[in-house]
């Protein structure tokens, strides 16, 4: 069995690879170990490994954790789960990034949060360009061809960029968990489209980031722009097994 240095090198590898593909730089490219359901000895040896940057996806568990790592002080957690309007006090809290804003209600919800924290959190929006009814975030499946899925889009970071205390990175999304790898990068090139798009709609947005891409697809979603890849099962495993620690 691999070791956590040999998991975490290789995936680093394939994100060096897939830029030298298309000319970018590996360093434009944060690799988030998705964490969610393992316990913090793995996380520890993930961070001994190199890795600075985690995704969680429960509210009670990025609490647990954070309070657990709080002396790790270069350690960044990221949510990248759906967030219930009673858990954006948490997030607020203990995120460093939330990476799915899937409607104005929520963004609402953590600015009044933050306000009291005297926070600032960025963010990506989450939106939902594959048309998969599974998938969240902001419907943007047909965004080139349909003018009031643009208008709605729009209005709607519009209304979020205005709140206090948060943030607009970029956006994020995900592609189908079975699909070919055509339909896969047809759709992240759709979400950095979307991307270029939003950012001549709203220039002084300056909201460039894209997350996306996981264990399965995080090689194409480099190719095609992205910022942010969320790995977990390439790094750790299956959800909920242990790793080993290095020799």
């Amino acid at each position: 069995m691999k070791n956590k240095n040999q998991l975490i090198e290789e995936v680093l590898n394939c994100i060096q690879q897939a830029t030298d593909r298309v000319d970018r730089s590996s360093n434009d490219v944060t690799l988030v170990a998705v964490s969610k359901t393992h316990p913090i000895e793995d996380i520890v040896v993930a961070y001994q490994a190199g890795i600075r940057h985690f995704g969680e996806n429960r509210a009670d568990e990025l609490a647990k954790k954070a309070i657990q790592l709080s002396h790790l002080k270069d350690l960044q957690w990221h949510f990248i789960g759906h967030l219930q309007t009673r858990q954006s006090k948490i997030v607020a809290e203990y995120a460093h990034c939330f990476h799915a804003v899937d409607r104005v209600k929520i963004a609402e919800h953590l600015s009044k949060q933050l306000q009291k924290l005297d926070h600032i959190l960025p963010v990506f929006i989450e939106v939902n360009v594959s048309g998969e009814k599974s998938k969240g975030g902001f419907s943007c499946d047909d965004w080139e061809n349909d003018q009031q899925q643009r208008d709605s889009f729009l209005k709607a970071v519009t209304t979020i960029a205005a709140l206090p205390n948060l943030n607009i990175h970029g956006l994020m999304a995900m592609a189908p968990f079975k699909a070919s790898k055509e339909l896969i990068r047809n759709i992240f090139k759709s979400l950095h489209q979307l991307s270029e798009w939003l950012n001549r709609e709203l220039p002084e947005l300056k909201a460039k980031e894209l997350s996306m891409g996981m264990s399965g697809d995080f090689e194409i979603a480099v190719e095609e722009g992205a910022t942010h890849v969320r790995v977990g099962s390439a790094i750790f495993g299956k959800r909920g097994s242990a790793i080993s620690p290095k020799p």
